[in-house]
């Protein structure tokens, strides 16, 4: 740009004030209406001084682009700011498809620990032992049913993610790094671990990320270990044309009596499940462990010799997310045939 250039800037960048009048929101705009409001503060697990932990459904759009305006960053500057200026941000995300546990930050302060809490970088160590011990078991467990079995029950997956655009030019697709390649990498690690034995053809397993790129345990999953996750058809799509749905379970699990649940003709009360012609993603955020960020805000910028006293033991918070209803069914349906 140079001086005396002319700037034309769109109304949505303009309108940056959401009103405070949240029942009154002009249908009209982008803004959030105050159904989907009410909707996002009962997705809310946690609340303090310095963060908001949610529990997302799935299919709701966490970074939303025009016209998307029902994302979660929307609906979070909206509906979560509870007193504050501003309303939280995102500090780490999840797929559209995918649900469970999401992190925000509600002040510049919290959300810059977090970002570096997060991110993939060397991280220095601090001065408070407290701090460090509290950070080295930061953990997000996700939980998903893949197609197939893992031949190992656990292990390490490193396995680099690059970036392709298919041949229509617009659709961008992750696939594993070709060592040969010329394509820029990231380093992506995975742990994982089989939760138990295989049931009709599918598996129970955990993932543990240990960093934090695009669609990273979908392509881990599908492509590393050759078990993509039910549901995830951008990168199983070949799988799940070969794989048979689950039969309908008609025993009682705990009395082997026959199944007394009937469904009227033409209605899908399994829908998205296992028992679904076309299951919905089966990738769960479970579980968070980070420190307890609110307590360590006051006491992590003092000089070293004014640090206080802490227990020996970490202070951290841990939470855990129920599954989807979608994913709750194939759960039930699949521990009904280990009884």
């Amino acid at each position: 740009m140079e001086v005396g250039s002319r700037i034309y800037v769109p109304v949505s960048v303009i309108e940056t004030k959401i009103s405070k009048r949240f029942d009154t929101i002009p249908s009209g705009t982008l803004y959030p209406n105050a159904d989907e409001i009410e909707y996002l503060q009962r997705l809310v697990m946690y609340k303090d001084s310095a963060i908001i932990v949610l529990n997302k459904p799935p299919k709701l759009p966490v970074k939303g682009n025009l016209p998307v305006h029902n994302s979660m960053d929307a609906l979070a500057e909206a509906a979560l700011s509870y007193g504050y200026e501003q309303g939280p941000k995102l500090v780490h995300r999840l797929d559209r498809e995918s649900s469970g546990l999401l992190l925000m930050g509600r002040t510049k302060e919290s959300i810059a620990r977090l970002h570096w809490l997060f991110s993939d970088v060397n991280k220095a160590k601090s001065p408070l032992k407290t701090w460090n011990d509290a950070c080295e078991t930061t953990t997000q467990r996700y939980w998903a049913l893949v197609i197939g079995s893992p031949r190992e029950k656990q292990g390490r997956i490193c396995a680099p993610l690059s970036k392709v655009l298919l041949n229509d030019g617009k659709t961008e697709r992750v696939i594993l790094a070709n060592p040969s390649g010329v394509e820029a990498s990231q380093e992506a690690i995975t742990d994982f671990r089989v939760l138990g034995p295989m049931i009709n053809g599918c598996t129970w397993i955990e993932l543990c990320p240990l960093t934090g790129r695009k669609h990273q345990l979908r392509v881990h999953c599908a492509e590393a270990l050759g078990t993509p996750i039910v549901g995830d058809y951008k990168y199983g799509w070949y799988v799940h044309k070969k794989w048979k749905q689950m039969p309908r379970v008609d025993i009682e699990p705990t009395t082997g009596k026959p199944y007394k649940l009937r469904r009227p003709e033409g209605l899908d009360v399994q829908k998205g499940s296992v028992l679904s012609k076309v299951p919905l993603l089966h990738l769960h955020c479970r579980e968070l462990i980070l420190p307890n960020i609110a307590k360590f805000l006051d006491i992590l910028d003092r000089k070293s010799q004014n640090l206080p006293k802490f227990s020996s033991r970490p202070d951290v918070l841990r939470f855990v997310a129920p599954m989807p209803s979608h994913m709750k069914i194939s759960w039930n349906l699949m521990s009904s045939y280990l009884v």
